[in-house]
């Protein structure tokens, strides 16, 4: 690629080359200075019928010869002219002498020297003959003669040609005409230099660019040299001296090659087709000129192939300038070079035309007049044609700059949309994109054996976000990013997410209360509580506006490759993790796929517990509870049981299966029907039990259920039991009160199940229309060896009791425990120490037979 330097130097180097030759142009004499010796005899001349032919005697003493000027031009003329003139012999002894004819286009010559009425020498030769026949082997025609002292000298000179017929003729002295002849083929050799370098430079400049103007202009100044070196006769002596009849052809095809390849060069420097259509049609015109005259040199005889393409070149000359000056004035920048160089030109042309016509006679200005207007016109475009290429370089440097410029805005433009693409706008962290990259890259190369996704999810951001507005909210998340990126620093087994000039972030912000690290997993697994004390330092109050501001972060973990084998299916469960009931009491849960509830496999054991439900695959199971006081089995608690399934699941994860499909309605619905099914068939043997049924915060949403549950009790005894979590009741604890009151004054017995293991307060479960409190087995199982549970155990009794609840121990599986519990006064039992659960074909012999607990009687039920 050129630089602007370089067309600077070009421009220069041209420049300099152009004025060398005006330098050495004006430094060389010119043809009619060469030499001021040469005579110019008096010439009479004859026209004959070229198919006459006379004898050069009979014509010497013939009469009728015309006057001629000093330089006959008898135009186009198909007859023979013969030329007459005297040599002057010396005064004394011997001398020699050279005829010139200095117009090289003539078919045929004879030149006839008479001494004292006798033929002495005769020559034949022309353009039409090798060059090698001519007498002096020169562009021109030269005839030596030698002359003596006292003799009478008489030349005789035929000429028939299809050209125009001229005769310019001198008579020399040999050292005189060489030097003459020397400097003049030094000044058309320097006009010849001229033309080639133009030539070379636009040649070269058309292989750099390849754009057609140059090319145009290479060949258009090819066809000038040719044609000079044509009408000189040069090209006939030094490039086919052997071939007459291809130098008779260039005669003919250099003119309208010069037309055609001028009018394609003129089209295309002035961009026509684009500036002006009128002139372009012009041009057009032109070149059609050019290429019909072209056509014409190989259809056409010679003689009227060279009257047509003259004719021809005048006006096609007259129309590329014309175009110039109406350029010129429409502004146009290279029509003012154009419209100089092509009047040159076409000034020199027109003469040397007028000249070969016959209507001007032979002169410096006429002979030279295409050699000095193309010189000129070459310098003149050439100079506007490297002005031209530097201006258009330097719009071309100055577009391409201001493309780079563009490309380059782009690029940071791109290069800023890629960077928000990959980080989070409020706390400038990488973003789930980043991450989700970082992790699939980790998990592909296996840097390490196993990695861990840990996500954080700041569960109080929504409330602070109301309370404090979107633009603070906003501003906290940003400075809670500091914080967490400050502390996550020290876990171990932590892995960059990112390492660019912004430093090195081992957080990113997945959406805008969520953040994600990637770990080591084996480190994790060695090192678990360093994680909890992470999410436990994030736990404490954020300083912000000053405000000590709880956001309340929970953390979930999923490791690579047990939960998963790409960034999306990890962060989906971490996230999972992190919404588990052990994530909200311990703050950090790592991923299980069996509490999953969002897991194929869980979808498709929900399809197939709608299906168990629908064709009576469930089963119920019974565990008894134990009155301590009365020593005996006062009631039984329905539990639920898949025992169609090869693989039955438990039964929390049942029900929790059953509450996030919304299958819980139709299941509990079905428990009651069976229960109380079965508890009819066991009032029929003689066992009037209590059932207590499991119901879920759900089903007390469903506005229809105190009803359903009047209905299906209707004319039951002894009744039915509904039990409830105290996590459910707090679930929603307004619509929760409203109907457990309903079921309350329709006489349903309500249980307060698995107490102890919640958060709900004391106050709101006084309002309870509860019986009974069911104290969680997580809190009965270690009491004999725990003394808080004990206490814990303790304090609940007598407080179940001051407010008029019947207490059951859950979980009792051994005579300590219940030895404990009697002593607390506790007033009954449930657990494995009775029995397991049974279905009602084991559960019927077993209350036949009877129990027998230390220290009661062997009672029945």
């Amino acid at each position: 690629m050129w630089n602007t330097g370089d067309f600077v130097r070009i421009v220069v180097a041209t420049r300099a080359l152009v004025t060398l030759a005006l330098i050495l142009a004006t430094c060389l004499p010119g043809p009619a200075l060469a030499d001021s010796s040469p005579r110019v005899p008096e010439i009479r001349y004859k026209a004959v019928p070229a198919e006459a032919t006379p004898t050069p005697r009979s014509l010497l003493e013939s009469g009728n010869w015309q006057r001629a000027s000093s330089s006959p031009n008898m135009g186009y003329d198909s007859r023979a002219y013969w030329f007459r003139f005297s040599l002057q012999a010396p005064e004394s002894g011997r001398v020699e002498r050279i005829t010139r004819i200095g117009y090289p286009q003539l078919d045929d010559i004879r030149f006839l020297l008479f001494r004292n009425g006798e033929l002495e020498t005769s020559f034949h030769t022309g353009d039409r003959k090798p060059f090698a026949e001519r007498p002096i082997q020169h562009a021109q025609f030269l005839f030596p003669t030698s002359l003596e002292a006292g003799n009478d000298y008489e030349v005789l000179i035929r000429v028939e040609t299809n050209g125009a017929v001229q005769l310019p003729l001198q008579v020399w002295e040999p050292n005189a005409l060489f030097t003459h002849l020397s400097l003049q083929d030094q000044a058309h050799a320097l006009y010849y230099g001229i033309l080639v370098v133009v030539i070379l430079f636009n040649l070269f400049i058309f292989l750099a660019l390849r754009e057609k103007t140059y090319l145009y202009y290479t060949l258009a100044i090819t066809s000038y040299l040719l044609l000079m070196a044509t009408l000189r006769g040069t090209a006939f002596a030094v490039l086919w001296p052997g071939l007459p009849w291809l130098h008779n052809q260039m005669m003919l095809a250099t003119i309208p090659a010069a037309i055609l390849f001028s009018a394609l060069f003129v089209r295309a420097f002035l961009r026509l087709d684009r500036n002006n259509p009128s002139l372009d049609m012009l041009a057009k015109g032109a070149i059609f000129i050019g290429f019909l005259a072209l056509l014409g040199a190989f259809v056409l005889d010679y003689s009227l192939s060279t009257r047509f393409s003259v004719v021809l070149a005048v006006p096609a000359f007259l129309l590329l300038l014309s175009i110039g000056p109406i350029e010129w004035a429409r502004g146009n920048r290279a029509a003012k070079f154009y419209t100089l160089a092509w009047a040159a030109l076409s000034i020199g042309s027109t003469l040397a035309a007028l000249n070969k016509l016959g209507l001007m006679p032979n002169h410096f200005v006429t002979e030279y007049g295409i050699e000095i207007g193309s010189a000129l016109e070459a310098m003149l475009l050439t100079m506007a044609l490297a002005e031209r290429l530097y201006r258009e370089r330097h719009e071309r440097v100055l577009a391409q700059d201001a493309r780079l410029r563009e490309h380059a805005d782009r690029r940071e433009a791109e290069l800023r949309l890629i960077d928000q693409a990959l980080h989070h706008p409020v706390t400038g962290l990488p973003n789930r994109t980043s991450f989700e990259m970082l992790v699939n890259d980790a998990v592909h190369n296996r840097a390490i054996a196993q990695y861990a996704v840990l996500v954080i999810q700041l569960s109080n951001h929504h409330a602070i976000q109301k309370t404090l507005g979107h633009a603070n909210s906003e501003s906290l998340m940003e400075h809670f990013a500091h914080c967490i990126e400050k502390h996550a620093h020290s876990l171990p087994g932590i892995r960059p997410v990112e390492q660019s000039e912004r430093g090195q972030h081992v957080v990113a912000s997945l959406e805008s209360a969520s953040f994600a690290l990637l770990l080591d997993a084996t480190r994790v697994r060695e090192e678990p509580e360093a994680v909890y004390q992470f999410i436990e330092t994030l736990r404490e109050p954020f300083e912000f506006l000053g405000m000590q501001l709880p956001l309340s972060p929970l953390g979930g973990v999923a490791m690579f490759p047990e939960h998963g084998e790409d960034a999306s299916s990890l962060i989906r469960r971490a996230f999972i993790a992190q919404e588990s009931e052990e994530a909200q009491r311990r703050h950090l849960a790592f991923y299980q796929s069996h509490r999953d509830p969002y897991s194929k496999e869980r979808l498709t054991l929900a399809s197939e517990l709608r299906t168990a439900l629908d064709s009576g695959e469930m089963g119920l199971v019974f565990q008894p509870k134990y009155s301590l006081s009365e020593h005996q089995v006062t009631g039984l608690e329905a539990l639920i049981r898949w025992p169609g399934r090869s693989d039955p699941p438990d039964p929390e994860t049942l029900i929790n299966l059953a509450e996030e499909t919304g299958l819980i309605q139709p299941l509990t619905r079905w428990v009651i029907r069976e229960a109380l099914a079965c508890q009819s068939r066991l009032v029929a043997d003689g066992f009037p039990l209590n059932i207590a049924v499991n119901i879920s915060a759900n089903n007390l949403r469903e506005p229809d259920f105190p009803s359903f549950v009047r209905k299906m009790t209707q004319g039951n005894h002894p009744g039915l039991t509904l039990e409830l979590t105290e996590t459910a009741m707090m679930t929603d604890p307004t619509s929760a009160m409203e109907a457990l009151r309903e079921l309350e004054d329709a006489g349903i017995p309500i249980a307060i199940d698995d107490f102890g293991s919640g958060y709900s307060s004391l106050s709101y479960i006084k309002r309870l229309p509860a019986r009974e409190i069911k104290i969680d087995k997580a809190l009965i199982t270690d009491i004999t060896h725990h003394g808080d549970d004990q206490l814990i155990v303790k304090a609940t009794i007598d407080m179940a009791h001051n407010l008029g609840y019947q207490v059951i121990a859950e979980g009792v599986e051994d005579e300590a425990t219940l030895d404990w519990l009697r002593s607390l006064n506790c007033d009954a039992i449930q657990g494995y120490l009775l029995s397991h659960p049974m279905t009602l074909e084991d559960l019927v012999p077993w209350l036949n037979h009877g129990i027998q607990l230390p220290g009661s009687n062997n009672l029945h039920a």
